[in-house]
């Protein structure tokens, strides 16, 4: 995955700066790098996760262990990224997509589509940060 904007996407302000770390969260994720992923989500006790079939994770330890056993397994995830959606209301945005997922691994293969949210807050505490993700929700969508 590039860390390209999507076509027709601003290239400066707000929104493109949650783009920008939204993407960088599919980098992480794709790249099983969770060095990066520390980078892009805020840690505290109000972030929440909630993976394909997996049950509601809260808190920052949560989310980073769950980061940790997807990262050790055998699988790796490649996303193209469509329909995606941006709003940004003062120090919070909301981002939806579909992530049109390729799964590779031993005695993995295959595709599917998820329809996800993130949501992202402003970090005031440094310059460096800008956003950070405070909540995914992937659900599957249904084949026809």
């Amino acid at each position: 995955m590039s860390s390209e904007l999507p076509t027709g996407a601003p290239t400066a302000g707000p929104i493109a700066e949650v783009l920008s770390a939204n993407q960088a969260f599919y980098d992480a994720h794709e790249g099983a790098d969770l060095s990066a992923m520390d980078v892009v989500w805020e840690h505290s006790e109000r972030v929440v996760c909630v993976h394909p079939g997996w049950p509601i994770l809260r808190s920052w330890a949560q989310v980073r262990g769950s980061w940790e056993r997807i990262f050790s397994g055998p699988a790796r995830n490649q996303f193209i990224l469509t329909n995606v959606a941006v709003s940004v209301d003062g120090d919070t945005a909301l981002v939806t997509l579909e992530e049109n997922l390729i799964a590779s691994g031993p005695g993995l293969t295959g595709t599917g589509a998820i329809a996800a949210t993130n949501v992202f807050v402003r970090d005031r505490r440094t310059d460096a940060s800008g956003w950070l993700l405070i909540a995914h929700h992937g659900s599957p969508v249904m084949s026809r």
